[in-house]
Formats: structure tokens, sequence, C-alpha cells
């Protein structure tokens, strides 16, 4: 069944934002022969526009107004390719601004939105979304009776692949007057490799013990590589104040899909394992043998991390 879907996209640095890619993918697999646009809103938004892969249609407007967002200004120009577009499916990241524009987007066109998705399928020519629930204890599926079907969908749920440029590109209006402005923004700027884009990521959880022991963890991704490797943390390590929430993983924090994901000191809880199950290679260390993580980890290791973490760097410095 042929469907037009939309991708509300995002810049990041002049481009197109990894998550509008991924988003991308995986739209043109819910297409199944229709026709699949993205937007693009803010400076060099269309010259982005040309890495929008997959897309056929790119609706842009480089005004500057766009530049910090604004859901206001947003809602105009999305409305206005809405328009045009005629999407039956609308995806957007689950990012600050996809938190704001999905629901009321959804209200505009008198149609529903299903927040937080992990997976957008076709199933029997209806379109699915399934999202964690009760707390990550569950999965539920949600299906749609009004159109379209507008669903926020969280990083890495798609692989973003190579396609062609979009064929054209269309102008929305610039931005406009809103009710609200920005007076200011302070960035949170992080050292060293991001989470989301490291091919392994080492998590410490509560049974560290304490915050002074993470310097085990960071060591162990040193040993591997800063440019390879980043450090994460479980929630009950962050609420502890142990390490950054900017370093969370799990369902209220980040999720990561790494080539290896070592769980130090983790008990393996659904809201952890939430953000990290996509992970290629899982590789558990944790002294209790009944440990939930050992049922997700493709490798286990029984043993105090204050052992065995030493152990792994001796063994790398090799």
């Amino acid at each position: 069944m042929p469907r037009n879907i939309l991708v509300v996209g995002e810049l990041a640095g002049g481009q197109p934002s990894s998550t509008t890619l991924e988003l991308l993918s995986g739209a043109a697999g819910l297409a199944e022969g229709g026709t699949v646009s993205v937007t693009l809103l803010g400076t060099g938004a269309t010259a982005a526009a040309a890495g929008c892969a997959g897309a056929t249609t790119a609706y842009a407007n480089d005004d500057a107004g766009y530049d910090t967002f604004n859901g206001e200004r947003w809602l105009t120009a999305l409305t206005a390719a809405c328009d045009q577009a005629s999407p039956d499916v609308i995806l957007i990241g689950q990012t600050t601004a996809g938190r704001e524009i999905g629901p009321r987007l959804a209200h505009r066109r008198g149609s529903a939105v299903a927040m937080d998705c992990t997976s957008i399928v076709a199933e029997g020519g209806a379109i699915k979304a399934q999202r964690p629930a009760y707390g990550g204890n569950a999965l539920a599926t949600y299906a749609f009776a009004t159109s379209p079907a507008v669903a926020t969908v969280r990083a890495k749920s798609w692989d973003a692949v190579p396609g062609a440029a979009p064929s054209s590109t269309v102008a929305l209006p610039g931005a406009g007057e809103s009710r609200t402005n920005v007076t200011g923004k302070e960035q949170v700027v992080a050292e060293g490799l991001q989470l989301q884009d490291a091919k392994v990521v080492i998590s410490g959880g509560r049974g560290l013990g304490s915050a002074e022991a993470f310097s085990v963890v960071e060591d162990l991704a040193a040993a591997i590589g800063k440019d390879k490797a980043a450090v994460g943390a479980s929630r009950a390590a962050v609420d502890l104040g142990w390490y950054p929430p900017s370093q969370q993983v799990g369902l209220t924090g980040k999720v990561v899909t790494p080539d290896v994901y070592f769980a130090v000191a983790i008990s393996g809880a659904s809201q952890h394992m939430a953000g990290c199950s996509g992970s290629k290679v899982i590789v558990a260390i944790n002294r209790d043998a009944d440990a939930n993580i050992f049922g997700f980890a493709k490798y286990g290791i029984v043993g105090d991390y204050k052992t065995v973490v030493p152990a792994i760097i001796e063994e790398l410095k090799k």
C-alpha cells in the first residue's frame, strides 16, 4: 500500500542530523512505493537538503529566524509542508523539538501522536507504533484510527542508508512573529566522544560503590581508545550523583547501539536495558551470578570489577 511519508528534519552543524537520516531510511521502507519528503528549517537548509538521502522532495527555508527552535514558528512552516505533501505518516525525532512539535502538529492536523517510539511498522495495511511502557517493563503497540499518523521516534531506531538526493526543493514560508521568544541559550559542552557515536560504550552502575570508582571505567575506555570508546552510567549511579546526567544510558537517558557494550556492576534492570539492548555485543561484569544483565549478555564475567577490569586493561595494553 503506497504511502506518503513526511520527515520533520533537523540541522546539526549545517547538515541534516543523524536522526534525520535515520528517519529517512525508515520512511523509505514504510512508503511502499509512495513518496518520501523532508522539511529543513534554518541557515543553510536548502543546501543541506541535498544530503537528505531517500527523500524525493525537500521543503526548506534558510531563514535564520528558524535557527533557534521556536515551536510556534516551526508549526507554521510545517503546516504549509503538510498541505503540499499530504502525508499519511509524519515522522519526527524524539528530540527537544520533536517532543513539542509532535503533539501540536497532530492536533493541528486533527490526528493523534505516538511519542518516544522505538519501532514503526506497516502491518496489515495499517501503521503501528511500538514504545516502552510501565517504565520499560513492557512494550506497547499502538494503531492509528486517524490520518496522518504522527510519531516521534528515538535515535538509532533505524540505520541510515545511502540513497538518492531529493529531485526537487520547495520553499517554505519564512519565520514569522511568535508570542514567545528565546532570550538566551546555554549549551552544555561535553568532552570527548559522544555516547551515541561511540563504537564501544563502557557503563558503570551502582555496584561500583562510589563516584571515585568510575575512574576504573574511564581507564578501560582510555585503554580501548578515546576515539572509539565512551563512558556511560546507569540511572542509579547518576541519581547518586556519581556521574553526569548527560552520560546516563537507559529509558530516561541516552539510547546507544554500539558494537560492544560493557556493563560494569550493572544489575540489568529493564529501564537500563531499554537504552542499550540494541548493542551488537553486550559484555557483563558483575559479582552476582544471578544478575539480570547476564540474560542479555553475549559474554558474562562473574567477579569483582576491581579485579576483572584492571585485568582487561592489562590485556588491551599488550
